[in-house]
């Protein structure tokens, strides 16, 4: 999967979304309007009004269909309730993907858990992780749902949660568990996640309507019964204005839901593959789908409150009135048969509780063994940097075997640290220890100015682990860490920055670790400019080429301290910009460090998805010119495409 042709199709598919929409809103306001004049005719008959700014005008009564006025009003009024309701909807997922699980009653899943099936999930879900280049989801639990479900939500990456029902973890094997995180993986690398959260909230905007007319007829009940003739009469048209609301939003809402059904099956059909793709093991995904089948109460949940995102789900949550029209996701057979074209349509009931302690970490399946392979000639550098960058936003088997083994090399107490709101940002403070023993005392002496005692106890605990961590490892350990953080409470954010800062600035320098792990905790933690929030605005190689330069110097900078070798890095890197290769300049040390770093990031944060492509590639050209590809150089060229807010999977470094 191409991450930076399905940031392209997630574009093109809101752009047809939203005028899909626009035509929904538009027979909402046609259907309002008819149903306006319906009423002005048969219950007020062409009565004179008085407007509250003092005029008067006499409502249509006659045979012309078309009244500009009357039109005018019901449309301005409509539009403005739609757009009320909607960002009013929107603002309150502003909050991420935790506000929409929290919304729905799910339970965050606590990092100390003894639940052996929590357990795996937080396993499965880092590994995904891991593999993806993406941050490490939060991840959260449907406890009173029984059915086999799970969504993911978030407007970005760094805010994106994964939930999973209860029947999920009691009724799936540790390899179909995986299936379904990696289906709910790949809806985030797709940028299904920020559509489906802008399509919830312009569906709330046009329920509504609907749901004033229900108001309206309930509060029928306060209006006493007989009484003069006057008083029935506004009875009567309190309850036709209640009716016609109801009819026009429940239109807009009909058509609204077709929409949004027609768009979430074509891609369930899309996030099934990439799972395949992912995991290497169709089963994970059709056992899971098989098992809803036989399962008795299948997919469905009980609670309503998740009735407005169903398109979010793993698969159908609710019963859908219209038969397929407004089903959010294609018959269960179909999307198997697409995997497994030989399903013979039987689906065996699941067990009660699947046995956690029977299931091994990965049940990934081997490469099928039915065509040997012939022996490839090893990658150079260069090329399998580039093989990575070209792989941004997708996930491999082979990734998830590298991503299992990058969490086995982190130290048990590391992650049990890393799931620990407390312990997290101690974590975090530890990976920044230097190993020089002044600079080490002085960054201690920081930490207990800022953080306390309490965190030094802490520092020493972990400091064993730490001291056996693996310089390669220590970027992951942060991005285990990375939940955690975002978890802390907002009047602790800025503390813990500071800490971060006195930490890095300790010895009078900063390396590219520190610039690369201050980089995505910010960024995580929204404490600078989100990448991923910036609208494209530079969509000119030229427009950058300054930028472009520095970044390549930086990272040339970093694979050698022999100038020329840097030069010559820089050289192979810019022979992949041919459009601005003769406008590019290798720039010194001076004019391409760290805090000239920061500010081209920022700036080609906003550029288009060609230009980051391109330059990413070039960058692992730089990296990999030499043949060898040293940590340092592994973690600037994550800082730099985590600035650029693209996910990349982990790289082999040498040792």
């Amino acid at each position: 999967m191409d991450f930076f042709a399905a940031e392209a199709r997630a574009k093109k598919r809101t752009s047809r979304l939203l005028v899909l929409f626009g035509l929904a809103v538009a027979g909402t306001v046609l259907s309002g309007y008819f149903g306006a004049l319906l009423i002005t005719r048969v219950l007020l008959n062409g009565t004179t009004v008085r407007h509250a700014y003092g005029g008067y005008s006499r409502l249509p009564a006659d045979g012309t269909l078309w009244h500009p006025q009357l039109f005018g009003v019901v449309a301005l009024g409509t539009l403005a309730v739609i757009a009320i309701a909607s960002l009013y909807k929107w603002a309150e997922f502003r909050g991420g993907g935790s506000a929409v699980a929290e919304s729905v009653g799910a339970r965050r899943v606590d990092p100390h858990t003894t639940d052996p099936r929590e357990h795996q999930l937080l396993n499965v879900v880092e590994e995904m992780a891991i593999a993806s280049g993406l941050p490490v989801p939060a991840v959260y639990i449907l406890d009173d749902e029984a059915g086999i479900n799970a969504f993911a939500a978030g407007l970005t990456t760094s805010d994106s949660v994964v939930t999973v029902t209860r029947g999920t973890l009691e009724k799936l094997r540790r390899d179909e568990l995986q299936g379904v995180v990696a289906h709910e993986f790949s809806h985030i690398l797709n940028g299904d996640m920020r559509m489906n959260m802008r399509v919830s909230a312009v569906l709330f905007g046009i329920l509504v309507i609907g749901l004033a007319g229900r108001a309206a007829i309930s509060n029928m009940t306060f209006i006493r019964v007989g009484g003069s003739r006057k008083e029935g009469d506004n009875r009567m048209v309190v309850l036709a204005i209640g009716v016609g609301l109801m009819v026009v939003g429940y239109v807009g809402y009909f058509f609204g839901r077709l929409i949004q059904a027609s768009v979430s099956r074509q891609r369930e059909f899309l996030a099934d593959a990439s799972a395949v793709q992912f995991t290497r093991n169709p089963e994970g995904v059709t056992g899971a789908l098989k098992k809803i089948g036989g399962y008795a109460i299948g997919s469905s949940l009980d609670t309503h409150r998740a009735a407005g995102i169903s398109h979010f789900f793993f698969a159908q949550a609710f019963e859908s009135h219209f038969g397929g029209l407004w089903a959010t996701h294609p018959p269960l057979p179909e999307r198997i048969r697409a995997i497994d074209p030989a399903f013979d349509g039987n689906f065996p009931e699941p067990p009660q509780v699947v046995d956690v302690a029977t299931q091994p970490w990965s049940r990934v399946s081997p490469a099928p063994a039915t065509v040997a392979p012939s022996p490839a000639p090893a990658l150079g550098a260069a090329a399998a940097l580039g093989a990575a960058m070209a792989a941004a936003g997708s996930v491999t088997a082979e990734n998830t075997d590298d991503a299992r083994s990058i969490l086995e090399g982190i130290p048990p107490s590391l992650r049990t640290a890393a799931r620990s709101p407390h312990d997290a940002p101690i974590l975090v403070y530890g990976l920044l220890l230097d190993g020089n023993p002044e600079v080490r005392r002085a960054q201690l002496a920081a930490v207990a100015r800022r953080a306390g005692g309490d965190a030094l106890e802490t520092l020493e605990r972990l400091d064993p682990a730490l001291l056996e961590l693996d310089d390669a490892h220590r970027l992951p350990a942060l991005q285990l860490a990375l939940p955690a953080l975002k978890a802390l409470p907002a009047s602790a954010l800025g503390g813990f920055a500071d800490t971060l800062d006195d930490l890095v600035q300790a010895d009078g320098r900063v390396t590219t670790f520190e610039f690369a792990l201050q980089r995505l905790v910010l960024r995580a933690l929204s404490l600078s400019r989100a990448p991923s929030a910036a609208v494209a605005q530079i969509f000119s190689f030229q427009a950058v080429a300054s930028e472009i330069s520095v970044v390549l110097s930086a990272l040339a900078h970093a694979s050698s301290d022999n100038a020329e070798e840097a030069q010559r890095a820089f050289a192979e890197g810019a022979s992949q910009l041919k459009l601005v290769q003769a406008s590019l300049a290798f720039l010194p040390d001076a004019q391409s460090g760290l805090e000239q770093l920061d500010a081209a990031l920022d700036k080609l944060a906003t550029a288009s998805g060609p230009i980051k492509q391109r330059l990413l590639m070039a960058g692992a050209h730089v990296v990999g010119a030499d043949g060898v590809v040293l940590v340092k150089e592994a973690e600037l060229l994550r800082a730099v495409a985590a600035a650029l807010d693209v996910p990349v999977p982990p790289v082999a470094v040498a040792a």
